[in-house]
C-alpha cells in the first residue's frame, strides 16, 4: 500500500469477503443506475430545460441528445471499469491516466463536498416532499425538513453500513416504485394524447432559443437530471463478473432512463403549456393534481420514495471513493478499513454519513452544489481524455470492452464547453472561490502524501488505533 501510515491492532488483515467483492449482480447494478439517476429532478424541476431551450421541440430534444451524451460517457466508463477493475470510478483511473495528483485533487473535492452534500441535498428533497402532505396548506416548517433530512441520512448509512446485500435490496425497492410512478404518468399522457390533448406539441419549435450560451445551459441542466450514469464504476470490485455485467447494466440502464425522461416530459406537456410548466414549482404535482385527483397524493409519496432510493445510491457508492482514496493514503488511513463483523467500509461510509448531516445545517446549500458542479464535468472531461491517454501510454492493458476513440474525444469536448458555458455566461466570484478550494488540497497533499511527513503519523497512529478498536474494523487485503 502507498500508506503515509498504516496500524492494525488485530493480527490479521480483512479478507474483502465474498459478499462485499462480489454481491452486485446485473439486476441490482441496472437499480444501481437508474435508481441513482432517477431522482427528484424529473418530478420537480425539468423546468430549467425549457426555460433555456426556449420551446418544447428543442426542449425534448435536448432531454434525448442528454441521454445520448451520459451513454457515450458511460460506454467509455465501460471500458475504463473493465479494463482498471478498481471500485473508485473517476479516481481510479485518474490515478492510472495521470497519477496521484490529478487523483489527488478529485478524491478531495468529491470526498469532501461533491459526494457528501449531494447526499444531504437529495434527502433534503425527500424530507420536503414527505413532510407536504401533513402541511396541506403552508411550506412545512423548516426545523421539520431538516430534522427529518437528518433522520434520512441516518437511517440510509446504517443500512449501508450494515449490509452491501441490504443496501442493494433497498436500492432494488426503492427504484421499482419510482418506476410505478414513472409508468403512471407515461401511461396518463399516452391515455391524454389518444383524447387529442396534443396542441403543446404542436409548433414545437416555435420561439427556440438560438443562443450558444443558453443552449449549453439548457443542456447542463438536463445533465444535471441524468447525473449518476457513472455510479456502477464507484463499486467495480463488488459486481458479479464485471466484464459482462458492467457495461450490460450501461446499455441496458441508460436508455431505459432516457426514454423514461423523454415520455415524462410528452406527458407534461399534454397538460400544462410552456408557461404553465414553467410557473411550476413541483411539475410532477401540478400533473397529479389536474390528472390523478383524487389519489394526487402518491405524486408527493413517490417523490419521496424516489429521492430515498436516489440517496442511498449516493450513499453507497460516495463510501467507496473514501474507502479507495483511503486505501492509496489520499485520505486517513482508517477510512480504507472494513468492518470485521460486516465487511462493509464502516469508517468511509459514516464519515461521508457525518459530512452530509453538517451540510444539511445551512440554510440553503443549492448554491453551493451548482458552483462545484462545473468541477464534476472538468473531472468527468479528464477521465475521458485518460481514455485517450492511456490509449497510448498502456496498451499492455487489457481491454474487454474497447469504445471508438471518437466517442471519448466527442465526451471530453462536451465536458470542456459544459464547464466553461456557465462561467462564460454568468461569470461570479464564486467559480474562483471553487477552483481555490480544490487546489487548496495541494496545502495537504505535499506534506503528507508526497513527503509522508513523520509527525502526521504520529499523530495519526493513535487516532486510527482508537477508532479501529471502537468500529472493530481492519485494513482490508491489498487488491493492487
Amino acid at each position: 500500500m502507498t500508506a503515509a501510515y498504516q496500524l492494525s491492532t488485530f493480527p490479521y488483515s480483512c479478507p474483502q469477503s465474498e459478499e462485499q467483492l462480489t454481491g452486485i449482480g446485473l439486476l441490482s447494478g441496472i437499480s444501481l443506475i437508474v435508481g441513482t439517476m432517477i431522482g427528484s429532478g424529473i418530478f420537480i424541476s425539468p423546468k430549467s430545460v425549457l426555460l433555456y431551450s426556449g420551446a418544447v421541440g428543442p426542449c425534448l430534444l435536448i432531454w434525448t441528445a442528454c441521454g445520448v451524451l451520459a451513454t457515450m460517457g458511460a460506454l467509455c466508463y465501460a471500458e475504463l471499469g473493465t479494463m482498471i477493475t478498481k471500485s473508485g470510478a473517476e479516481y481510479s483511473y485518474l490515478m492510472e491516466g495521470f497519477g496521484s495528483l490529478v487523483a489527488y485533487l478529485y478524491s478531495w473535492t468529491t470526498v469532501m463536498v461533491l459526494k457528501p452534500s449531494s447526499f444531504a441535498i437529495i434527502t433534503l428533497s425527500f424530507a420536503e416532499y414527505a413532510s407536504a402532505p401533513f402541511y396541506p396548506d403552508c411550506t412545512p416548517p423548516l426545523v421539520i425538513i431538516k430534522c427529518l433530512s437528518a433522520a434520512a441520512i441516518i437511517i440510509i448509512t446504517g443500512v449501508n453500513c450494515f449490509s452491501v446485500k441490504l443496501a442493494s435490496y433497498v436500492q432494488n425497492f426503492f427504484t421499482g416504485a419510482k418506476l410505478i410512478i414513472i409508468v403512471i404518468i407515461v401511461v396518463a399522457g399516452i391515455v391524454l394524447m389518444a383524447q387529442g390533448k396534443t396542441e403543446n406539441l404542436s409548433n414545437a419549435f416555435e420561439g427556440s432559443s438560438t443562443s450558444f450560451g443558453a443552449i449549453g445551459l439548457a443542456f447542463y441542466n438536463g445533465l444535471w437530471a441524468y447525473d449518476g450514469w457513472n455510479q456502477l464504476n464507484f463499486i467495480t470490485e463488488e459486481l458479479k463478473n464485471p466484464y459482462r455485467n458492467l457495461p450490460l447494466a450501461i446499455v441496458i440502464g441508460i436508455p431505459l432512463v432516457t426514454v423514461c425522461y423523454v415520455f415524462v416530459n410528452i406527458a407534461y406537456f399534454t397538460v400544462m403549456t410552456p408557461s404553465e410548466l414553467l410557473s411550476s414549482s413541483a411539475v410532477a404535482v401540478t400533473f397529479g393534481d389536474r390528472v390523478l385527483y383524487p389519489v394526487a397524493w402518491i405524486v408527493p409519496l413517490f417523490v419521496a420514495f424516489s429521492t430515498f432510493g436516489s440517496a442511498n445510491g449516493s450513499c453507497f457508492t460516495a463510501g467507496r471513493l473514501s474507502y479507495v482514496a483511503g486505501r492509496e493514503g489520499h485520505m486517513v488511513k482508517i477510512l480504507s478499513y472494513i468492518s470485521l463483523k460486516r465487511f462493509t467500509p464502516l469508517p468511509a461510509l459514516l464519515f461521508n454519513g457525518i459530512l452530509a448531516i453538517f451540510y444539511i445545517i445551512p440554510a440553503d446549500i443549492n448554491t453551493l452544489i451548482n458552483y462545484f458542479s462545473f468541477a464534476q464535468w472538468a473531472f468527468y472531461g479528464l477521465t475521458t481524455l485518460a481514455l485517450i491517454v492511456m490509449r497510448f501510454t498502456r496498451k499492455d492493458l487489457n481491454r474487454p470492452v474497447k469504445v471508438p476513440v471518437v466517442i471519448a474525444g466527442l465526451v471530453t469536448l462536451v465536458s470542456c464547453y459544459l464547464v466553461l458555458a456557465p462561467i462564460i455566461d454568468q461569470p461570479e466570484w464564486e467559480y474562483l472561490y471553487c477552483t481555490i478550494f480544490i487546489f487548496s488540497g495541494l496545502i495537504l497533499y505535499f506534506p503528507l502524501v508526497y513527503k509522508k511527513a513523520n509527525w502526521a503519523r504520529k499523530i495519526m497512529r493513535p487516532i486510527t488505533m482508537h477508532l479501529q478498536l471502537l468500529m472493530e474494523v481492519v485494513p482490508p487485503e491489498k487488491t493492487e
